[in-house]
């Protein structure tokens, strides 16, 4: 990052690339991580919450830090170029951060506490079949008691939480985005039915089926998502800049001493044009995060996000498929940071929704 930042914030990015050295310098150490029942390593994740990173988003009140643009972008992106596991951008950036902004005082009371020191997680489950990308369609419904019935199809870092933020359409509210809210779900709770399953990138997401689920309402609305949903997205385009950086410094270095035909594969002009393209899509994407960060606050930051995420989502793949192609079939195989990277790269570009999705709002057609 170029940007300047306070003494804290200097003590959170050297924690998290600290982290990354000490924890993810070996790739067997992060396939043991991922291959956990839920996907990560918990003992990873209480470090993360004893170094104060699992903190360090929420706000003042919670224990936290209230980082803003600036410091959770350098985090992050620390955090993507050793690729690691832990779920903090679901658990914290977006679920934890949504409970914090719509829950009344004495949720938070039972919750925030727990869930700083990382001793709780929590989830959102938003997404269902016939969204197509959009935030309003919501057809789980709650009933005139609070009972919540019907389907989420995705919820990342699902696995093991101890509760999920359901978002549901009221019992005679209108049936556009006014009538959704969110209501707050025991993982234990009777008619609660929770599948997990593994994405492309190998983390564990579930999808819920809800019978009549007792659940507490929270309020808050899908604009309240849609705002909370912003520093989680630039968080999400911060480690996917990390880990495009890490995956085109290994290539790097690997065109250097690959040696084809007597000679480097680095030496082939085609080769360093490929490279110099690519170098180029790095620069263009830290220019936009950047340009994310400096307007924060103002009107334009929700369009400078939004068109972060537009280019960087298609970009980000296709450097995984160039980096990929100049290892050849080793490229795509579990023994490589290569093929990890390409394959977080992936889910990063598909979650929560499309890029063109992304393009649409920052267009403002959406």
């Amino acid at each position: 990052m170029n940007f300047d930042l306070n003494e804290d914030e200097e003590m959170l990015k050297a924690l998290a690339e600290r982290f990354v050295d000490d924890h993810y310098s070996d790739l067997d150490h992060r396939r043991g991580y991922l291959a956990g029942a839920d996907g990560y390593s918990p003992e990873m994740w209480a470090l993360l919450a004893e170094l104060g990173l699992v903190a360090a988003p929420l706000g003042f009140e919670s224990g936290g830090m209230a980082l803003d643009a600036t410091a959770i972008a350098t985090v992050f992106e620390a955090l993507g170029r050793g690729l690691v596991v832990e779920p903090l951008t679901e658990n914290v950036m977006v679920a934890a951060r949504l409970l914090e902004r719509i829950a009344p005082e004495d949720v938070q009371e039972s919750w925030m506490e727990a869930l700083a020191m990382g001793s709780r997680r929590i989830a959102l489950a938003h997404a269902e079949h016939g969204a197509r990308g959009g935030r309003t369609f919501v057809a789980t419904t709650a009933d005139g008691i609070g009972a919540l019935t019907g389907a989420k199809t995705c919820v990342p870092a699902g696995a093991g939480v101890a509760a999920y933020i359901v978002s549901a359409r009221e019992s005679g509210a209108p049936t556009d985005a006014a009538g959704v809210a969110f209501y707050l779900v025991d993982a234990a709770a009777p008619g609660l039915a929770i599948n997990p399953w593994r994405m492309a990138d190998g983390s564990v997401a579930v999808s819920l089926t809800l019978d009549a689920v007792p659940a507490m309402r929270l309020g808050g609305s899908l604009d309240d998502l849609a705002q909370n949903d912003l520093l989680a997205s630039l968080a999400r385009s911060a480690e996917a800049l990390g880990i495009m950086q890490r995956l085109f410094d290994a290539t790097l270095d690997y065109l250097r001493t690959r040696q084809q035909f007597g000679t480097t594969l680095g030496s082939f002009q085609a080769i360093q044009h490929r490279m110099s393209a690519q170098y180029a899509v790095i620069e263009q994407a830290r220019a936009l995060l950047n340009l994310a960060i400096v307007r924060q606050g103002s009107d334009g930051f929700a369009s400078a996000v939004h068109g972060l995420r537009a280019f960087l989502a298609p970009a980000s793949v296709e450097l995984g498929h160039e980096m990929i192609q100049f290892h050849g079939g080793m490229g795509v195989t579990d023994e490589l940071f290569i093929g990890h990277g390409h394959k977080r790269l992936l889910v990063l570009s598909r979650w929560p929704d499309e890029p063109q999705v992304a393009l649409d709002r920052f267009a403002g057609v959406a």
